[in-house]
């Protein structure tokens, strides 16, 4: 099959999947933060996954997703109606010669490993940054951590380097990772604002990200 009929074939099974209300990957909504906290206190209580050792209240989650998309990404996978995973683009530092630059996160419910959802919101998540001109993509890895490796390996992630006993957390020193993914040439493009992007092209993406979700 070539790819073109792949894709079709891809985008008709995502129609398939959302008229029978199974999954969906969607951008995020504000409303969304209570059950989005519920996803991530459990890696923030429990893991050195995140070195955030306090749960921010519902307020100050809703207001890093705001500010969030206001500029990048930020989606979340829905199954039958209750969220199950998320995944975003976060700045990668302040000054604004690194604007190009992001770093990618992906969070999920306990429920839901093993359903290939992380690997759906990241084929979401970085096809919207290309669109975007975003250049490099950061991913951050708390070590070890086999999975998210080799998860983000997959992707084309390559390895760049490892910063020792950098976070403490949980009684213990932890060394953190560094993966750089590559998705666009290197130029000095205006980047695209995640809301001026088009909702149809939006929407598209993530109709075929959600094809990808095991049932």
């Amino acid at each position: 099959m070539g790819g073109k009929d792949k894709g079709f074939g891809l985008f008709f099974r995502s129609i398939l999947k959302a008229f029978l209300i199974l999954s969906m990957i969607r951008p995020v909504q504000l409303t969304d933060a209570a059950s989005l906290l519920d996803i991530y206190r459990p890696f923030i209580l429990n893991t050195g996954i995140t070195q955030e050792t306090e749960v921010p209240s519902v307020a100050e989650f809703a207001n890093r997703i705001e500010q969030t998309i206001a500029e990048r990404p930020w989606l979340v996978a829905e199954i039958n109606g209750r969220l199950a995973g998320y995944a975003y683009a976060g700045k990668h530092r302040e000054r604004k010669g690194y604007q190009w630059c992001v770093e990618s996160s992906v969070y999920l419910h306990a429920d839901y490993f093993g359903k290939n959802i992380a690997a759906a919101l990241y084929k979401a998540l970085l096809d919207l940054l290309t669109l975007q001109g975003y250049v490099n993509v950061y991913a951050v890895i708390t070590l070890p951590n086999v999975n998210s490796v080799s998860f983000h390996e997959k992707f084309g992630f390559r390895y760049l380097t490892t910063y020792k006993k950098i976070g403490y957390k949980l009684n213990q020193w932890h060394d953190v990772g560094w993966w750089e993914y590559q998705i666009n040439s290197y130029n000095a493009n205006t980047l695209i604002p995640f809301p001026a992007l088009n909702n149809e092209t939006i929407d598209v993406i993530c109709k075929n990200a959600s094809a990808l979700i095991n049932d």
